[in-house]
Order: structure tokens, then C-alpha cells, then sequence
């Protein structure tokens, strides 16, 4: 087949969660032939287990399908993108590959705060964008409140928006009319040096490292020596191929194509996402701008239940980091906890999938501290500091002023649960920025301070709305903040895996609950022990587990009471010196359960 660009579509399809996207993907393979009907599952395209109960795309896959139109065979790209604001970096990647994009919006549940976040990159990296109206054989799809919806929140022109049912295969047709005759094709030239984006990459055990990449001018052939632009490391490609979804090896990629490439390479960190590929001995001239990099903002420790774990643990975080470019992690130790890791996460979703994949793909029993984000603490020397983990901040008379990060976070729901959001949003010391209707939708922009996000903000905002708000941040700035430490004492010795940063209004609050719980969860001993919450020197809440007595007036039955005040005396003067020399241990269900503590128990 001859290469002709003009016959290419590169495109992505963004939508908010559980939109269709996926479902619209699976239709799509379907109709060009993509897989046979036996070969079909749905969410074909979400290969993690994860991905298929939870419902949601966590990695950006791709498709390359082959569509008749007016006698002319097309190839068409479909690169799919996870819709959940954790995974927002993925989307970037995707789209920086393409050239249009499709915009699923659910008819029965209109513009979504995600559907505007994801939107406004695919308008940043210049897309055509193609409005697509899922779902609307549903009773409840209201087809022209979404167009209006679309127009007046985006500004799209919804005049030639398609309507579809991903499910039944309604309106499919049209898509791809729409996406041949509406979506411009690739530019690039064939006959230039090699330049090709590198767009994502992933672990194969029997492969190596496999290299997603979208050429953008010259071609890419097996056996070529290539060079990757950041490091200028020189690899020799093995295999070139497409996914069509199943792997196809190719003789080559040309300009406009998306495909990928293996070329033995060991680590996953010896490619960088969004790096541009060239070839050795003719290289392009100038570097793609790539994207940019992605920034963890949730940190939390995760150490392993069984000391000699550890090892595995740090085997498999490895592993994990080779099909997952945006987690980062490095090596910490707790006297409470031992070993273990501080990792960095997108959000609180990528913390609990890669927490779920640690436990299903490598069987490790974990324990994960309390997430916490970086503050920033400027001390009297003018140094900054970033702070990544309680246990390490300094002296309080060291410190000058500390800084917490803000977020721009934009919700957006139904009217008759605004009053109960803007509560939700003021008890987490929010900022009201903004507040304007569309329709009998509200769209309210704050700012917020994150580490009140990471704790439990998005599911008390889905409760409190009877889950019909949708919810998305960016990070904004860095504000000065009257932060304090809150430490844990069991019986006069900290625990500093149980230590967190907190605003100093909540500091009480989040004290007491801490030893409440601990109170209850801490099995009790032959004495008496002290659970205590204190900021610096100032003890702020305090429980006690009482000790176990034995009975030691059992075998007194009448008789002198002055044998009875001795024998509980002695029993006194026992648990004295138990106190003294006794250590409390903490099992670990005490602190996974204290780490879960929330605000509004």
C-alpha cells in the first residue's frame, strides 16, 4: 500500500468518567473490523483488571483501524484517554499525538467539570473538535439542553453535534463520516529526517521496553540506529508494529503515523515520555517541545507489614514505575514502621490503584502512612525547605512562616445541592472565586487548600450530592499558612508514623479523633497507658487505655482489711515498675485504621 498522509486521522476521544468513551472505542473497533466479533469484550481497550471492575481508563492505549469512505481506504488513529483528574498527564500525551479530537458528553447528564478541564487541553494543543452526544436512548437524555449546555460552557458550535448510542451501536456510522470529513489529516514529510514524539512506554517481560511513539516527519524502519534527544542514548530498533488492537509487527512508520517500536532497552527510565526520536546518523534539527513534566502532589509512606518484605516491596515499586512514568518513590525508615518507601502520587485515585495493584500483581500486604502534599518552610536563615514528611520538620523556633499549596478546583451540580457544597467547601477553608449558572446547573470555582483535598474532600462532596457534582483542580499557588505538627505520644514516646501537618484550627479537632480512635484500637496491657496528642511541648487531647488487674483479693474472704490494702499495695507498686519498663506495642491494624481517620466521623 502506498503511504499517502492525506488518508490519515490521528484522534482522541475526552470525556468526563463514565461518559461512554470507552464503550464508544469498543463500537468503533467493531465496525472497522478492527477484532472479530468472537475476539470483542467490552472496554477492549482498559486491559488492566483494575481498569475493567473500576470502570475507568488509567493508561492511554491506541487503535490503528482502517475505514472505507467515497473508495478511498482510510487509516484512522484512535488514541483513548483516561477520563479521571488523577490521570490528567495522560491525556496531555495523548493529545499532544493527534489532531482532532471527538467530545463525548452523556445527553442525560450534560457538561461535566472534567469534560471542560480535558476540552480546554485538547484546544490548547489546537484540536478540531467533533461534539458527539452519547447516550441518547436513555429516557432521561435531553439532546438540545446539552447542545445549549456545550455552547454556552465551551463555546463549541453544537450545530452539527452527532448523536449516538455508543451501547447499541446507534449513530457509529457518522462518527466516522465525521471523523474522515471533518478532522484535518496529519502534517509531516516523509522524505525529511527522522522525528517522532515519544508518546508512552510500558514493560514487557518478553520484550523489553515497548515504545509508544507518533512520527511526525521521516520514517522508521527495523534495524534503523536511533537516538532519543534528551540523553542522547543510541538504540538499534528491533521490531517496528501498530495495534490494531492486537500487535502487528510493520515493515516501517511513516510521517503521520502512530505505532510502536521495541529496541531492547531494559529500563523503562532510559525513555522519557515526551522525548523526541531521531535517527543517529541524520538527526533532525530541533528538539519537540514535548510535555510538560508531570508533578507528584500527594505523598504518603508505604512500608511493608512483614519486615522481610521489604526487599520484594522495593522489587516490585521497580516494576511498577516501568509501566507508570508518574510515580515516584524513594526510600525512608520509621522507628515505628522500619523499612520502607515515600511515594509520590497524582491524586488520591493514583495512590489507591497503585496501592490495589502492589496487593493484586505482587501479593504484598501493605501499610500506608497518612497522605500529606509538600509545604514549603521558610526558615529565619531564608533557606526553604520543601516538606514532604511530618517527621521531618524542623524546630518550630527555626521556622519563620510556612506555605501550603492552594488548588483552583472548579465544581459543578445540579442547584439543589449548592447550599450543602458551599458549606463543604467553607468547612475546608475554601475561597469562593466564582459562581455562575448554566441552565439548572451550578458551576463554582475555589480556591482550596490541597492537603484538605486529599483527605476525603471528593467522596463527602459525591455524598453530598447524592454523587451528582463533578469536580476538578489544578494546582494554583503557594499561600502562607499557620501550620502546625500534631505528634501522637503513647506513653510518652512519639509515634512519628502517626504524626501529620494540619492548619492549626483543626488541629484540636483532628487531635481528639486521633486518640479517640487510637483508644479504642490499642489492645490493653498490665498498666495503665497514656494515648496524647500534642502540638510542640503543648499537650492538646489525651486518652487513656486503663490496665488489666487481676484480682488479687480472690482468695481474701473476711479477715483483716489491713492484709487486703497490703496485697493491693504490692499489685500497685508491680504495675509502677511495669510502667516504667514496659513498651507498648502498636499492631498494625491500630495504625491502618487511625490513618483512615476523617474529619466528619
Amino acid at each position: 500500500m502506498t503511504h499517502d498522509i492525506n488518508l490519515i486521522r490521528n484522534f482522541s476521544i475526552i470525556a468526563h468518567i463514565d461518559h461512554g468513551k470507552s464503550t464508544l472505542a469498543d463500537r468503533l473497533i467493531e465496525k472497522c473490523g478492527g477484532l472479530e466479533s468472537r475476539e470483542m469484550t467490552s472496554q477492549v481497550l482498559d486491559s488492566m483488571d483494575i481498569e475493567k471492575e473500576r470502570g475507568i481508563t488509567i493508561k492511554a492505549q491506541t487503535v490503528r483501524l482502517k475505514y472505507q469512505h467515497n473508495d478511498k481506504i482510510y487509516i484512522l488513529n484512535l488514541i483513548d484517554t483516561p477520563g479521571h483528574v488523577d490521570f490528567a498527564y495522560e491525556v496531555s500525551r495523548s493529545l499532544a499525538a493527534c489532531e482532532g479530537s471527538l467530545l463525548v458528553v452523556d445527553a442525560s447528564q450534560g457538561v461535566e467539570a472534567q469534560t471542560l478541564a480535558n476540552v480546554y487541553q485538547a484546544i490548547d494543543n489546537n484540536h478540531e473538535i467533533i461534539p458527539v452526544l452519547n447516550k441518547v436512548d436513555l429516557p432521561a437524555a435531553d439532546i438540545d439542553r446539552t447542545k445549549q449546555q456545550i455552547e454556552d460552557v465551551i463555546g463549541l458550535d453544537t450545530s452539527n453535534a452527532i448523536a449516538i448510542s455508543a451501547k447499541s451501536g446507534l449513530g457509529i456510522e457518522d462518527v466516522l463520516k465525521g471523523i474522515v470529513e471533518r478532522l484535518p489529516a496529519p502534517t509531516g514529510d516523509i522524505n525529511k529526517p527522522l522525528k517522532a514524539l515519544l508518546v508512552d512506554s510500558w514493560y514487557d517481560p518478553y520484550l523489553g521496553v515497548v515504545i509508544l511513539l507518533r512520527v511526525i516527519d521521516g520514517k522508521i524502519t527495523k534495524d534503523m540506529k536511533i537516538k532519543m534527544m534528551s540523553n542522547n542514548t543510541i538504540y538499534s530498533v528491533d521490531t517496528v508494529g501498530i495495534f490494531t488492537p492486537k500487535k502487528i509487527k510493520t515493515e516501517g512508520l511513516y510521517a503521520g503515523e502512530v505505532g510502536f517500536i521495541t529496541a531492547s532497552m531494559k529500563e523503562v527510565a532510559d525513555c522519557k515520555v515526551g522525548d523526541t526520536i531521531t535517527t543517529e546518523k541524520n538527526p533532525c534539527d530541533r528538539a519537540l517541545s514535548g510535555f510538560k513534566p508531570n508533578q507528584p502532589v500527594v505523598f504518603c509512606g508505604l512500608y511493608p507489614t512483614d519486615a522481610s518484605e521489604f526487599e520484594n516491596l522495593k522489587e516490585s515499586l521497580g516494576k511498577l514505575r516501568l509501566n507508570d512514568a508518574s510515580f515516584e518513590y524513594e526510600m525512608e525508615t520509621s522507628s515505628a514502621l522500619g523499612f520502607g518507601f515515600r511515594c509520590g502520587f497524582l491524586g488520591l485515585l493514583h495512590l489507591e490503584i497503585i496501592q490495589e495493584r502492589l496487593d493484586r500483581e505482587f501479593n504484598l500486604d501493605l501499610i500506608t502512612t497518612a497522605p500529606s502534599v509538600i509545604y514549603r518552610v521558610h526558615l529565619l536563615s531564608k533557606e526553604v525547605l520543601e516538606l514532604h514528611n511530618p517527621s521531618d520538620m524542623p524546630d518550630t523556633t527555626k521556622i519563620e512562616f510556612m506555605e501550603e499549596p492552594w488548588v483552583r478546583a472548579t465544581i459543578m451540580s445540579p442547584d439543589e445541592y449548592l447550599g450543602s457544597i458551599l458549606a463543604l467547601c467553607t468547612e475546608k477553608r475554601g475561597i469562593q472565586v466564582d459562581l455562575t449558572y448554566v441552565g439548572a446547573r451550578a458551576m463554582v470555582v475555589y480556591k482550596l487548600p490541597l492537603n484538605e483535598i486529599v483527605f476525603d474532600f471528593y467522596d463527602r462532596l459525591k455524598s453530598c450530592s447524592k454523587g451528582y457534582a463533578s469536580f476538578d483542580w489544578q494546582m494554583d499557588e503557594y499561600a502562607e499558612s499557620d501550620l502546625v505538627k500534631l505528634s501522637i505520644l503513647v506513653n510518652a514516646e512519639p509515634v512519628d508514623a502517626l504524626s501529620i501537618i494540619v492548619h492549626r484550627s483543626k488541629s484540636e479537632h483532628r487531635g481528639r479523633e486521633l486518640c479517640k480512635r487510637l483508644k479504642d484500637l490499642i489492645p490493653s496491657q498490665l498498666f495503665q497507658i497514656a494515648i496524647q496528642a500534642a502540638i510542640g511541648g503543648k499537650i492538646i487531647a489525651r486518652e487513656t487505655v486503663k490496665a488489666l488487674r487481676k484480682d488479687v483479693l480472690a482468695k481474701c474472704y473476711g479477715g483483716d482489711i489491713s492484709r487486703k490494702r497490703k496485697l493491693l499495695e504490692k499489685q500497685k507498686a508491680g504495675k509502677k515498675r511495669m510502667r516504667q519498663i514496659g513498651n507498648v506495642e502498636i499492631p498494625q491494624s491500630a495504625f491502618i485504621a487511625a490513618l483512615k481517620i476523617s474529619d466528619n466521623d
